[in-house]
């Protein structure tokens, strides 16, 4: 019986993120969304200067809704908790986004440009 349950419960986490990672997913209408966006991505902190053409971003909404963590590849440290806010027609903008910081996301497209504390994130992504 234990073996059943535990077999039961893999099965429905697998499932929930399968569903979950689906391309068609707009992170801007789920309460829960992780997708890859593939491209662009670099990282620049003054001592360390990481870019590739062939970079990933791990992209996964938290359970507050409105924030955000961003797992890049090739070593390039992650930004998380950035909170967005909705606009237009299931676009997110990050929330106290300036002329230096600006993070867009959308089911299709991840732009990035941050920059804080002496470093900088950058990503032109597509899913």
């Amino acid at each position: 019986m234990k073996n059943i349950h535990k077999i039961l419960s893999i099965i429905v986490v697998s499932f929930f993120i399968l569903t979950a990672c689906s391309r068609d997913d707009d992170p801007a209408d789920n309460d829960f969304f992780a997708g890859t966006y593939n491209g662009s991505v670099s990282y620049n902190d003054g001592s360390s200067n990481i870019n590739t053409a062939d970079g990933k971003v791990f992209v996964t909404k938290i359970a507050s809704g409105t924030k955000y963590n961003f797992s890049f590849s090739n070593g390039i440290p992650a930004l998380n908790g950035i909170e967005f806010q909705k606009t237009g027609d299931n676009t997110l903008i990050n929330v106290g986004s300036t002329a230096t910081t600006y993070i867009k996301i959308d089911n299709n497209d991840l732009d990035i440009l941050y920059i804080k504390d002496g470093k900088t994130w950058t990503a032109n992504c597509t899913r």
